[in-house]
């Protein structure tokens, strides 16, 4: 099922008046023209960048401040 057939779904079972809230909401995007452009050489570095750097874990806070030697009150 497409995205737009899961979204016709979810707006059928939703109560009148939050059906008003939905449409503002999508008549405010379809009037915004957001020009889709080709990354530039400095993007895809960045993108290279992040993609090397990033293996796909998380570290929770709890984690991240332990290992380095901080706690909640040095925030």
């Amino acid at each position: 099922m497409s995205e737009k057939e899961q979204l016709k779904q979810l707006i059928d079972r939703l109560p009148e008046y939050k059906i008003e809230y939905i449409a503002k909401l999508i008549l405010g995007i379809e009037k915004t023209d957001i020009a889709e452009v080709e990354p530039d050489e400095w993007d895809l570095k960045m993108i290279a960048d992040a993609q090397a750097n990033n293996d796909g874990t998380t570290v929770s806070l709890d984690e991240l401040l332990e290992r380095d030697g901080l706690t909640y009150a040095d925030l």
